[in-house]
């Protein structure tokens, strides 16, 4: 993807209406009568960066919503904890009923609710699967944490956050993609590759807190308090880490340029987004969200 990738940035003081704010800076009549799927980040029960705040995903949707698309769908498959439970714990099955989204547990999901994917030059020895809501979507938008992974990712944020779009296991597969990921020394590589196989039209990273150090689902906190949008995944990932970097993070998140961490490395090579930090525009809305863009910014300076 060629060009330059506008990223947008807002106070979260209050969360809703740092959303909406940002949301006022595309033009969302484009999900006017799509079908609209919608990846979250509820990989835990376990409290905000952990997981997506209710607050947060409540002003998206309302605002996906008053575009009036056909249909609205949050899918979504958690690593640590049972999928159902973490999202009735956190919420979103009340929230779907009273907005009037639905949503889909893809663990739940039959063998015909996924597409396999078979690439070459692909870092998995068996390809994947991905949701076929992924997959088949009119339009993705994607909302995600600021945080860093302790388990081999080294961050998690919207290039991560499309682990929990494919499976782990599929009824009448015996295979565990998940248990592949997990050992591989490409992981982060096969995290970015996820990404070629589904559209983004809107990112919104919630960046009110986050994890400086450990994640995904506990760590050091930090409070950077904005929300940080964009359509391109690979300009939010690098504009993320400056953010991590800035308030002292993980080695692993530390060392070297910041577009030659594998997963934005990889993802560049692929396409998914910006190639470079040059690419990079920040759009600051309001003097807090200038403070942080300031902090972003001499990050991505250094790595050009």
């Amino acid at each position: 993807m060629a060009g330059t990738a506008e990223i947008f940035i807002a106070d979260a003081s209050d969360r809703a209406a740092g959303v909406q704010t940002i949301c006022e800076q595309y033009d969302l009549s484009g999900f006017s009568g799509a079908d609209i799927t919608l990846k979250a980040n509820y990989n835990s029960a376990d409290p905000p960066p952990a997981c997506i705040h209710i607050d947060t995903l409540d002003a998206l949707t309302t605002a996906i919503l008053a575009e009036k698309p056909k249909k609205l769908t949050l899918a979504e498959r958690s690593g640590m904890g049972n999928t159902r439970d973490v999202l009735e714990e956190k919420g979103v099955i009340a929230l779907a009923k009273e907005k009037g989204f639905s949503v889909v547990v893809l663990d739940e999901l039959d063998r015909t609710g996924w597409t396999e994917i078979q690439d070459a030059g692909l870092h998995w020895s068996r390809g994947f699967l991905i949701a076929n809501a992924f997959a088949r979507a009119d339009r993705v938008v994607q909302t995600c944490c600021l945080k860093t992974h302790r388990f081999g990712g080294h961050f998690t944020l919207s290039l991560k956050n499309s682990v929990g779009c494919i499976a782990r296991r599929v009824p009448g597969l015996n295979y565990d993609f998940m248990g592949e990921l997990h050992s591989s020394s490409h992981q982060r590589r096969m995290i970015a590759e996820i990404n070629k196989f589904y559209r983004t039209d809107l990112v919104v990273l919630d960046a009110a807190e986050g994890f400086a150090t450990g994640g995904p689902d506990k760590g050091k906190l930090i409070h950077p308090n904005v929300i940080i949008a964009g359509t391109d995944r690979v300009a939010i990932d690098a504009a993320g880490v400056a953010l991590l970097r800035s308030y002292g993070t993980m080695r692993d998140v530390t060392e070297g340029r910041i577009f030659d961490l594998e997963q934005i490395a990889r993802a560049a090579e692929l396409g998914i987004g910006v190639s470079s930090a040059a690419g990079i525009h920040l759009v600051p809305l309001d003097p807090t969200a200038e403070s942080i863009a300031s902090k972003i910014q001499a990050q991505l300076d250094a790595d050009k």
